[in-house]
């Protein structure tokens, strides 16, 4: 089944839906059924870029793998401290505060 809306009538509906997909909405007040209590995330087009973005972040660190290899050679004494190994734990640094502030953002939460 096709229906045609203006853009007028697919915005009013779509608020009224309150976060309901559209296509439930109308299907439960053809039939007189109540609404599912399931919503959809809420996030806004915005936000969803924002969690791209900490997605694709999170893919470019390898700090799973970095914190993982520090990890273990801290647990059997064999990591040297050094400049190298400071700059390694900075930028693991940035890269988990840049992802919790984009994060933050996405949850339209303050850093």
């Amino acid at each position: 089944m096709t229906v045609r809306l203006s853009p007028k009538e697919h915005a009013k509906l779509t608020d009224l839906a309150d976060g309901v997909a559209l296509s439930v909405y109308l299907r439960a007040k053809a039939l007189s059924e109540d609404l599912p209590r399931r919503r959809r995330s809420g996030l806004l087009i915005e936000d969803r870029a924002a969690v791209a973005q900490m997605l694709a972040l999170l893919g470019q660190s390898r700090i799973a793998n970095n914190l993982n290899q520090l990890a273990y050679h801290a647990n059997i004494g064999t990591l040297p401290v050094d400049e190298g190994t400071k700059a390694d734990l900075d930028d693991a640094y940035q890269y988990v505060t840049e992802m919790r502030q984009t994060l933050m953002k996405a949850l339209g939460l303050k850093p």
